[in-house]
């Protein structure tokens, strides 16, 4: 007896070749972007930074590219960054030695910034600051390069640490919601404005389990809908997927 095949989305872009492996193990899985971006081509103070030794955070490709764009040499930053794809940016753009630090998620990023920088300073936990918006927390600054549509979670939690925390805003994020046509038996998101996007014109049958790239995209999800939501455990869309397909 031939079996149905599973009908899958994936709300961002994937390689041709993830496709491929899931329409060999019989899923049809169909791609369809629900946000779109733009860089920002004038970086206010682009110049001094890419000159100065600085602590840099990247929790997106996007603001890698977007950061990328701009550098005309390589940067003596020291770097942190989310995991996967992101990771991968930053070492192609500075090189594997300038990342001091990694996470999967951007609470447990501020939580190893915070660890990694109070320790590389000499400090002890009970003798770090904790300062207020614009102070400087005893100069320990970070540059956060971030989209528009950043989380809060990150800068807030260093900020509460003592760091003086720099946001530059490298690239926006434009929601494309559009009307899916199929009733999915599971569906990928991959970041909160997705999650925005496609909710603001669909509905989802009660019970069809939704894959969240990590725990900020699941609360997303969770805000809009009571079904099973299954997080990915590690920043990466490919592994996302492959998670998808063998859930079915």
């Amino acid at each position: 007896m031939t079996r149905s095949p599973k009908y899958l989305l994936s709300t961002g872009d994937l390689p041709g070749q993830i496709v491929e492996e899931a329409a060999e193990r019989g899923v049809v899985l169909d791609v369809m972007s629900f946000i779109g971006m733009e860089y920002i081509d004038e970086i206010t103070g682009m110049e001094k930074l890419v000159s100065q030794p600085l602590v840099a955070v990247f929790t997106s490709v996007n603001a890698v590219n977007a950061v990328w764009r701009c550098v005309r040499v390589r940067p003596g930053w020291r770097v942190y960054c989310m995991g996967g794809a992101t990771y991968e940016a930053v070492v192609k753009l500075l090189g594997e030695a300038a990342v001091v630090g990694k996470a999967g998620s951007a609470a447990g990023l501020a939580e190893v910034i915070r660890d990694g920088e109070t320790g590389s300073r000499g400090e002890t936990g009970g003798g770090r600051e904790t300062g207020s918006r614009g102070e400087t927390g005893g100069g320990r600054e970070i540059v956060f390069f971030c989209g528009d549509q950043r989380r809060e979670e990150l800068p807030s939690i260093l900020r509460g640490a003592g760091f003086s925390v720099v946001e530059k805003v490298v690239y926006r994020t434009l929601l494309t919601p559009h009307k899916v046509e199929r009733d999915y038996d599971g569906i990928a998101f991959f970041s909160p404005s997705a999650v925005e996007s496609f909710f603001s014109v669909n509905e989802i049958a009660a019970g069809v389990p939704l894959f969240a790239i990590g725990a900020t995209t699941a609360a997303a999800i969770r805000a809009r809908c009571t079904n099973p939501v299954i997080t990915g455990g590690e920043p990466d869309k490919a592994m996302l997927i492959r998670k998808m397909t063998d859930h079915f």
